[in-house]
């Protein structure tokens, strides 16, 4: 391991235990290659790091501002289950189990999709909490034709495991659509926040393999805790 890169873990661990706390500056270049007995582009090298991964924004003239570390990343076009996403960024969550409960089509679904007007859905809410904190409440509509049934140890782990592993579904793509929205009732109680403000609603409409239609998904994020992300590339036309 590279001494930057040992700066970069030492620094890291201080600003999540809040030695440096949000919204407070590094000690100086200098004072820093001081500290670690190291050159100043050593140190630039380590500031680059923290600057790539979200840990602080380097500003002209002026020391490395900590950013807010709490917010977690989650993909735009990708098709990943919570579990998934928590194992990848690292991060320890719990989950809630506020509904598991057989309904009618939803009536965002009806006229959709060639469903039936007497099929029924699984309907699961969960809450995710992050640091005893609920910064996301999932709410799933699964039809019950393609999947029977959902045991609740299943819904608190994961149900897309589940679906591909115990039930040997082929789950392909989804469509989905980004909408801020006004706090609802549930997002008020679990969420704490008050009737002005404001969630991050992700809508995403699953379909496997061979293009039906199974699962209606609305994850809602607290605007606070989350950012979305994707890589881009431009496209040239010439």
């Amino acid at each position: 391991m590279n001494k930057f890169e040992k700066i970069y873990l030492d620094l890291e661990a201080k600003i999540k235990d809040n030695t440096y706390q949000i919204g407070s500056s590094l000690p100086t270049e200098n004072s820093l290659a001081n500290t670690y007995g190291v050159s100043r582009e050593t140190i630039r090298k380590t500031l680059k790091l923290l600057t790539e991964n979200g840990y602080i924004q380097k500003q002209h003239g002026r020391r490395s501002v900590v950013l807010n570390h709490t917010l977690y990343s989650f993909p735009i076009s990708g098709l990943i289950s919570y579990k998934e996403l928590q194992k990848d960024q690292g991060f320890k969550s719990e989950t809630h189990l506020i509904k598991n409960e057989l309904v009618s089509v939803p009536p965002s679904l009806c006229g959709k999709y060639d469903l039936a007007e007497d099929e029924l859905f699984i309907h699961l809410i969960r809450a995710r909490k992050i640091n005893g904190e609920t910064v996301i409440i999932d709410e799933d509509y699964i039809r019950q034709s393609i999947v029977a049934t959902i045991p609740d140890e299943v819904a608190l782990d994961s149900i897309y495991q589940y679906f591909e592993e115990e039930l040997g579904l082929k789950i392909d793509y989804a469509k989905k659509e980004f909408t801020a929205e006004k706090a609802n009732e549930l997002d008020q109680e679990l969420m704490h926040l008050k009737d002005t403000d404001y969630i991050i609603n992700v809508e995403s409409h699953v379909f496997l393999e061979d293009m039906t239609f199974f699962q209606l998904t609305s994850s809602r994020h607290h605007l606070e805790r989350f950012r979305f992300s994707e890589f881009a590339r431009r496209r040239h036309h010439f």
